[in-house]
């Protein structure tokens, strides 16, 4: 891939919505693909002529923040502004028009992208979080793309790695608001502290002289990626960083490098109707089982981080990966 991908990056569009990248926060994934993406000597052409593939450089987060009425439950102006946008590099190139948009794509993080694309750009191969085959993702096209949580732009590998296993004395921990429907199952089930060794919380209680978030991940075996409104969650993504096992329970989730990674050999998936069997499951693990899924994470870990400049095989070249193979797995079916 690196030797012979080019990709076209359209200039044209106007801020804050396209070519301004938001590298905080649970959406900062398409922030940082797209800094990248638009920085990058190696991939990017200027002659489109060149180009295997085309990026479309807009945020789906600056879309909901610059566009949408609070309150409206109407996405329409936010589905016309992409359409004008389409039409305008239409109007202005043949690329769009010569494939329909199958060699074009986008990296979107929002919950609402899917919804929000599925029409309009239909044939693009869409890099998105929530990738739910319910929503409208299209297995063998569409990209999974981790959700990843930057605290800290400057230094987004802040406080990287955890406890060897000989030192995680949490069997398992969860900590979030109790959006949608299976978190509140998850806190009726195991929470408000009626098992040591089964952390689950709402909101992480701030109490001087108690472990944090991240010390809480870093001290335990397991740490459970549950859904909350939409299938995907940071979690999965900040239990590798924390170097925990992701447990993960979301019935219609797509793993990110799916295609690439064994996700069974690092990550446990726990169906959501067994919450109730949940400390039995993840019991029943052999330590040595577990001990051998943990040197994996820590693995696999490298494909997830970003770095300041990209680094061969981390996440923005995975990310560029999955849409290349898919794009020659479209023309080239099996």
């Amino acid at each position: 891939m690196e030797k012979m991908l080019r990709v076209y990056v359209y200039k044209e569009g106007e801020k804050p919505v396209l070519h301004q990248p938001v590298l905080k926060g649970i959406y900062a994934s398409e922030g940082w693909f797209m800094k990248q993406m638009k920085a990058s000597k190696r991939f990017v052409t200027k002659d489109a002529r060149k180009a295997h593939l085309f990026y479309l450089p807009f945020s789906s987060r600056m879309l909901e923040e610059a566009l949408y009425v609070p309150g409206s439950h109407n996405h329409r102006n936010l589905i016309q502004f992409l359409k004008n946008y389409l039409d305008l590099i239409g109007a202005k190139y043949p690329f769009w028009n010569r494939t329909g948009g199958a060699d074009h794509f986008l990296v979107a993080c929002h919950d609402w992208a899917p919804a929000e694309t599925r029409r309009i750009m239909a044939r693009c191969i869409r890099a998105l979080c929530n990738s739910d085959v319910k929503e409208g993702f299209v297995f063998g096209k569409d990209v999974s793309l981790p959700e990843t949580f930057i605290r800290n732009p400057q230094r987004p590998l802040r406080e990287l790695g955890g406890k060897p296993p000989s030192k995680r004395s949490i069997l398992t921990f969860f900590a979030g608001n109790m959006h949608g429907y299976l978190r509140p199952l998850l806190l009726q089930h195991w929470g408000n502290n009626r098992d040591p060794n089964m952390r689950i919380f709402g909101q992480l209680p701030k109490v001087k002289g108690t472990m944090n978030y991240a010390q809480h991940m870093k001290s335990s075996k397991y740490c459970i990626c549950a859904k909350g409104y939409e299938v995907n969650s940071p979690r999965v993504v900040e239990a590798i960083f924390y170097e925990c096992i992701p447990v993960i329970i979301s019935d219609n989730f797509i793993p990110p490098f799916f295609e690439m990674l064994n996700w069974e050999s690092f990550a446990v998936f726990v169906l959501e109707k067994d919450i109730p069997n949940l400390k039995k499951i993840l019991l029943s693990i052999p330590e040595k089982r577990y001990r051998e899924m943990h040197m994996r994470v820590k693995k696999v870990q490298q494909h997830f981080l970003w770095h300041p400049r990209p680094v061969k095989y981390d996440i923005f070249h995975m990310i560029l990966h999955s849409v290349w193979y898919n794009r020659v797995l479209h023309i080239n079916p099996r």
